[in-house]
């Protein structure tokens, strides 16, 4: 247990040398193995990461997703989106922050990614929020909390991930995610009715608009409906994989972008080499984070956590709070995908050991990282509004992001509460 405790002391020391946690991860697991077991068998097990890694057709998932997400963004499906929630609902005050968080889970249906989501909508929510006069900490902290729901809502990258490291069925993590994410949408727009109903001042009533104005823009969202029954249907009824899905909806994706006209060769090579530098990092994470796993495990540490928290006397339940506990402190002051990649081979032993479902607790993870993302001081998603809006300070996006980090951890209680809302779903799949 000594070997791990001083592998992770090394991690966090070389990450206040601001050495990258991937590399940071995959130096210490290559020496401990080295120091522990002996340098060729070190040299030889990462060697046999990387290739299995590379060469793994389910993990060929990550780029297509990534893929059919940046073909949907580039063919202007997240303008239609917002457009056709807010002729439904902007005439309500606060009416263009619920069509932002309707338009991030809908946008999440078909990207996968919390920091694209976000980023996506400050380009096409934000600009029409300060032209109605809505606060600046309104609109980004709506923004902040609504892209979080890219990666709850399937098909999402951190649960391919997950599903991968702890062998967990992909396809029903998709299906654990859809009610907990819709949930998390409903209490994020709540969340929106108090804040507006104690300062009005924040979010004034929108233009109303006809109904054959509303159909028309519903009509316009006709290629995300399309994409996500094809893709979620054909996972969830059976018909094919996760890795078929993906490909179906990248597929699909590339050709409802050239049907409208958003292509050119620029467009799509920007698009590939966006696609492959995330694939890479995603990789580069999960390879790291894998040759420190072998080294964790070759150690005694994950047995003996497990056995001196189970006769600490603690519920099991209460064992999982308190893991989400760690989490949730964790993510105020790291990144969200490598603190995971970093625990589960801690934490995952012990709730498997525990009798608890692994889809259900790939859920929980999820919402930890949701929350992780819009936490002070390092929240991904905060950076990023204040990269892409320099006008809006920082302090101005944490203070609107407060009310949505409370509705999240909410959340999380909920479905910590009652597992049945992450696995009613996964429980009818074939």
């Amino acid at each position: 247990m000594t070997e791990a405790l001083l592998g992770f002391l090394a991690i966090f020391a070389l990450a206040l040398l601001r050495v990258p946690l991937a590399f940071a991860m995959g130096l210490v697991g290559v020496a401990g193995i080295g120091l522990t077991r002996g340098w060729l068998p070190a040299i030889a097990s990462a060697a046999q990461v990387v290739h299995e890694t590379g060469f793994a057709y389910t993990l060929s998932v990550i780029p297509l997703f990534v893929l059919m997400g940046n073909f949907v963004a580039r063919a202007g499906l997240a303008h239609e989106l917002f457009h056709a929630a807010y002729t439904l609902i902007g005439h309500r005050r606060g009416g263009l922050a619920h069509a932002t968080i309707v338009a991030c889970a809908g946008f999440g249906a078909i990207c996968g990614s919390s920091i694209a989501t976000a980023a996506t909508m400050s380009k096409v929510a934000y600009p029409s929020m300060k032209r109605l006069g809505y606060s600046d900490s309104l609109s980004t902290g709506v923004i902040a909390a609504g892209g979080t729901l890219g990666i709850m809502i399937p098909p999402s990258t951190i649960m391919v991930i997950y599903g991968i490291v702890t062998e967990t069925h992909i396809g029903k993590l998709f299906a654990a995610g859809v009610l907990p994410g819709l949930l998390t949408a409903v209490l994020l727009m709540a969340a929106v009715v108090v804040v507006t109903s104690r300062d009005p001042q924040h979010a004034p009533a929108g233009e109303t608009f006809t109904w054959a104005q509303r159909l028309e823009a519903l009509r316009g969202i006709w290629g995300v409906l399309v994409l996500v029954v094809v893709v979620l249907g054909g996972i969830y009824g059976g018909v094919f994989t996760a890795t078929e899905g993906a490909g179906i909806g990248a597929s699909g994706a590339f050709f409802f972008a050239l049907g409208r006209r958003t292509l050119t060769w620029k467009v799509l090579a920007s698009i590939l080499v966006e696609s492959a530098r995330t694939t890479a990092m995603l990789f580069t994470l999960l390879i790291a984070a894998t040759i420190f796993a072998n080294f964790v495990n070759f150690t005694s540490m994950p047995m003996q956590l497990t056995q001196t928290i189970t006769s600490i006397g603690l519920s099991p339940i209460m064992i999982v709070a308190a893991m989400m506990v760690i989490y949730v402190i964790l993510g105020t002051v790291m990144e969200e995908l490598t603190m995971v990649l970093l625990t589960i081979p801690l934490f995952f032993p012990i709730v498997t050991q525990l009798g608890f479902d692994p889809v259900w607790f790939g859920v929980l993870i999820v919402m930890v990282i949701q929350i992780g993302l819009i936490s002070p001081p390092v929240g991904m998603n905060l950076f990023v509004l204040n990269t892409l809006l320099p006008r809006v300070g920082l302090a101005t996006i944490f203070r609107g992001v407060g009310p949505y980090v409370l509705v999240q951890i909410i959340t999380l209680g909920i479905l910590l509460a009652v597992p049945q809302i992450s696995l009613w779903l996964p429980s009818m799949m074939k």
